[in-house]
């Protein structure tokens, strides 16, 4: 089974670790794009096009063949997903990533969503909430510097990210949406957050879309490829369409070193 993976960067690490967790005999490849990111700060047209050669060049990686187009970033999923189910659809199945609002707002109680300035000012956000959050009261925070500090692992910027957007997230709410998928890696950073809000009046659940992605990815290929539990799977990283290897802050988070197993394994 090979799976491409598509994204600025390491925001794919909890997709890509739940997909070779489920699948252990996977081939992963993250393609990641450090010489454009953020994403979020691009026009769509730019989006669109890095997402594209993000996703081609991981398909020429693995000679032409993959089973599934994984973009487990909000911000190109927004952007891209109809240019890149055109182009490889229905030949391989792409999936993208959409913010958890509906579980999150299951319950009734207030919420906010959690998304880079340029998802939180889309229209595709606007109609996922409109469309699983009626009637909910739903703030949207734009998480200023929140993934550029993911991907520079440096916890005191990641600390002063997250309390910037927990500042602007009012104490009623009971649930965030994480609508990026680099502030999954910073759950803990961003329940510390939280706590210290002056206003807080009690604990606040985070929602992930994350297992989501995999699953769907999984139920979309069906039974095609290895068999699950197998092990031997590999990662293969690409920065720009070139070969390359995790970065070294992938390694400061669980998920990334999870998938350096998988690396060392693609190495020998």
């Amino acid at each position: 089974m090979r799976i491409a993976l598509v994204d600025s960067g390491i925001g794919m690490l909890s997709t890509a670790a739940a997909l070779f967790a489920a699948r252990p005999d996977a081939e992963l490849f993250l393609s990641m794009d450090p010489d454009h990111m953020p994403w979020g700060a691009r026009t769509p047209g730019e989006i669109i096009e890095r997402a594209l050669a993000g996703a081609e060049a991981a398909v020429r990686a693995a000679g032409g063949d993959v089973d599934a187009v994984v973009v487990p970033c909000n911000t190109a999923s927004v952007h891209g997903l109809a240019e890149l189910r055109t182009r490889f659809e229905p030949e391989v199945p792409v999936v993208g990533t959409v913010p958890a609002i509906k579980p999150a707002a299951a319950s009734g109680t207030p919420i906010a969503v959690w998304s880079t300035a340029a998802t939180t000012r889309s229209e595709y956000q606007r109609r996922l909430v409109e469309t699983f959050a009626r009637g909910v009261d739903v703030t949207p925070v734009a998480c200023v510097g929140l993934a550029e500090a993911v991907e520079s692992a440096d916890p005191g910027r990641i600390a002063d990210a997250a309390a910037y957007a927990a500042e602007r997230t009012p104490g009623r709410v009971r649930g965030i949406v994480l609508g990026c998928t680099h502030y999954d890696l910073v759950a803990e950073a961003i329940t510390q957050a939280l706590r210290q809000r002056p206003d807080a009046s009690g604990e606040v659940e985070l929602f992930t879309a994350a297992g989501a992605v995999a699953a769907q990815a999984l139920r979309r290929i069906g039974g095609s490829g290895g068999v699950a539990g197998e092990g031997g799977g590999r990662v293969r990283v690409l920065a720009g369409g070139r070969p390359a290897r995790l970065p070294a802050a992938a390694l400061a988070y669980p998920a990334g070193r999870a998938l350096a197993a998988g690396e060392r394994s693609a190495a020998r």
